[in-house]
């Protein structure tokens, strides 16, 4: 995939700004809220991330309340370390987890270093620790696992694929890689961007190709 040129553009709002400040916090403190009493608190990006992961325990049977297991957005990767250090070793001390994208992956490591996580040098070790790398992101994930076709399919059954056709005809991605155009069309809107990483994992967990980092992570906690 052209994963540098499909950056290039500028957003385009087809139904709402990207982001979610308020969204974000609060959903930062309702799981917060929770954490200290949980038996495992894992450590997402965004809400996208933390509703992918709940979609895939959903799916595969689990009740994360009852596990007492939190999942947690962080708000951007830049945050890992207060976080690890509030939930950490130098904190409550609650057994952690994690997902990250593949550029942040080097803040990832580095917070889990500085917080007396852990020392991972590598992927693998980071992953020895509980913490996972999607590449290149999580929506770059799901489109590669579910496949573009299923992702249009899965358009047209929510009722978006003439809105995704009109994005396809804009002068700055037409022609453009198929996935690229996908990407940034779920990266458009982050009400979009939620309800597929929902529905996305959904149709992976049905056809049993759920993305490595995803089920990784799950599965150790």
């Amino acid at each position: 995939m052209d994963v540098t040129s499909r950056r290039e553009p500028p957003r385009i709002g087809l139904d709402g700004p990207l982001g979610g400040n308020a969204a974000s916090m609060q959903a930062t403190a309702r799981a917060l809220a929770q954490a200290e009493s949980a038996e495992a608190v894992v450590l997402v990006e965004g809400i996208s991330d933390q509703i992918a992961l709940e979609a895939l325990a959903a799916g595969r049977g689990r009740d994360l309340a009852a596990e007492r297991i939190v999942i947690v957005p962080i708000g951007g990767a830049h945050a890992i370390g207060r976080f690890l250090t509030r939930l950490g070793p130098p904190g409550i001390g609650v057994r952690l987890a994690g997902l990250c994208d593949l550029r942040e992956e080097e803040i990832f490591r580095r917070g889990l270093t500085e917080a007396g996580v852990g020392t991972p040098g590598t992927r693998a070790e980071m992953a020895q620790l509980g913490f996972f790398v999607c590449v290149d992101d999580l929506e770059d994930e799901l489109i590669r696992a579910v496949g573009s076709a299923a992702v249009e399919a899965l358009f047209e059954a929510q009722g978006d694929l003439r809105l995704f056709r009109g994005f396809q005809s804009q002068p700055a991605w037409r022609g453009r890689d198929p996935d690229a155009q996908l990407w940034r069309f779920l990266r458009s809107s982050s009400r979009r961007n939620q309800r597929y990483a929902r529905l996305l994992v959904e149709a992976a967990v049905a056809r049993d190709i759920v993305p490595r980092p995803l089920d990784a992570l799950l599965a150790g906690v």
